[in-house]
């Protein structure tokens, strides 16, 4: 368990430095995917911010893309924004985030990702991220993320099916 209490820490320390006012929360069962976490929070999954990583094929950086949970990247649309991406393999994942697959939060990576936010978090005024371990969230604003990461904000997510 200290593997998962350091990726959390590391959030936390990530968030206070700075200045964010919201602290992670641990849930009581595993939040995996964006459903389990808005059912958990007592949300609508519109406002779990997932975290998408991919590799871009040019020089292995990790591609984080941050995505509203009822929306799928459009793989086309980040490689045109970032350069051509390729799956990221849950092995790349954590040496590139030091974070696991479920629990890669937007702040606290052990190497700075390549990082792009989807503009239709914006449609919320309050969303959640994962904090570093399945189990644990954050509340935020989506301009929050925009501060705390540095990231533009991008069309990046397929359209809607009607």
């Amino acid at each position: 368990m200290s593997e998962v209490s350091e990726s959390v820490q590391r959030v936390t320390a990530a968030l206070q430095a700075a200045g964010h006012p919201h602290a992670p929360v641990m849930l009581d069962g595993a939040a995996r995917t964006a459903q389990e976490a808005a059912d958990a929070l007592g949300i609508v999954v519109g406002q779990i911010a997932k975290s998408i990583i991919f590799r871009r094929k040019s020089d292995d950086a990790a591609v984080l893309v941050v995505t509203s949970g009822d929306r799928r990247v459009d793989e086309k649309r980040v490689s045109a924004l970032v350069g051509p991406i390729g799956r990221a393999d849950a092995d790349f994942v954590k040496s590139a985030t030091g974070f696991t697959i479920g629990g890669v939060a937007p702040v606290g990576h052990t190497q700075a990702p390549v990082t792009l936010i989807d503009r239709e978090l914006l449609r919320f005024d309050e969303i959640w991220a994962a904090a570093g371990h399945p189990h644990a969230v954050f509340r935020l604003r989506p301009q929050d993320l925009e501060r705390l990461t540095g990231a533009p904000v991008a069309d990046v997510v397929q359209a809607p099916k009607v």
